[in-house]
């Protein structure tokens, strides 16, 4: 596991688990917290070719249209939704961009930036979208802090990309494990501080008598190595992280997923609320995307198949 993806799994509750940590972000970004939004010098990644003869070219608003490009931020650390690799930003949403560019006939360009700088790079003009493993929730669309007082515009999103919580158990998964109580009575690691030790803790409770122990380590690096060396039987992580560690770590033979995800949730495409054209076409494009396969197999290639929509919504998320 590279450190970028040991630090996003960090902060994962940012962008997945923890709405009262999404909303403290978001009153920071929408009261003026400014664009933090950074160039991200060798970071840049452009998916796509200008082609008015594109099926969805004439969908997009005159001003994308004339310059062939829709500009998107993202937070480029966070394997393999969107990282770094060899000066470039790779990942699923990148590939994701690329198919839906087919359809409208433009490059999908990201620069990489803060992920709390985000949303604000979209209301400078700086940036066109979000692609960058965004959650879509009420208090973003609505601009609202954790109180639920109204502090900004919000967002639209075109959710995109399905997403919960994965247990990662030993290749071969030896001890049977498929949901949260097959682990009472055994022994778990986890990543200190996340929200995946949070879990395990309320599954404890639930455990009663029948203890479930939960070692807690600095990184989930750690937590992986224990599990994989047989100390524990189970390590729970977000499902993208979870699946490429599944895929990469040791060739694909130390790891497996076990059951299904938990507290599934939507990754959207963040636009302007002032920019409905521009989500509406973004929406036409996954769903031709999804149609035609291409988005599939963006998916498959990097092994987070589970994670699909079957079609394109707006603000769909809770």
């Amino acid at each position: 596991m590279t450190a970028s993806t040991t630090r996003r799994t960090t902060a994962a509750r940012s962008r997945i688990a923890a709405v009262g940590a999404i909303a403290v972000a978001g009153a920071l970004i929408l009261t003026g917290c400014g664009d933090q939004t950074k160039s991200g010098s060798g970071d840049g990644a452009s998916t796509g070719t200008k082609s008015s003869s594109a099926p969805l070219f004439s969908a997009l608003p005159k001003k994308i249209q004339d310059a062939g490009v829709i500009k998107v931020g993202t937070d480029s650390a966070y394997p393999p939704m969107e990282f770094v690799e060899n000066g470039k930003i790779v990942g699923v949403d990148p590939d994701i961009a690329e198919a839906l560019g087919k359809q409208l006939g433009v490059k999908f360009e990201f620069t990489a930036g803060t992920f709390d700088g985000l949303i604000t790079s979209i209301y400078t003009g700086r940036q066109d979208a979000i692609m960058s493993s965004m959650t879509d929730n009420k208090q973003r669309q609505e601009g609202l802090d954790d109180k639920g007082q109204k502090i900004g515009k919000g967002i639209d999103f075109v959710d995109y990309f399905s997403s919960g919580l994965s247990l990662l158990v030993k290749k071969g998964n030896p001890e049977g494990i498929k949901t949260l109580d097959d682990l009472c009575g055994k022994t778990v690691a986890v990543q200190r501080g996340t929200t995946y030790e949070d879990e395990f803790k309320k599954q404890a409770d639930k455990c009663g008598d029948k203890k479930l122990t939960i070692q807690a380590f600095d990184t989930d690096a750690e937590a992986q190595t224990r599990v994989k060396a047989g100390g524990a039987v189970a390590d729970l992580n977000d499902y993208p992280v979870a699946a490429y560690t599944v895929k990469t770590s040791g060739g694909g033979n130390d790891f497996e997923i076990a059951g299904q995800q938990t507290g599934v949730g939507l990754f959207g495409i963040g636009v302007s609320k002032d920019n409905a054209q521009l989500r509406d076409a973004l929406k036409q494009a996954l769903d031709a995307a999804i149609k035609d396969g291409s988005y599939a197999k963006a998916l498959e290639k990097w092994n987070v198949q589970d994670s699909a929509v079957k079609s394109a919504t707006v603000n769909a998320g809770q």
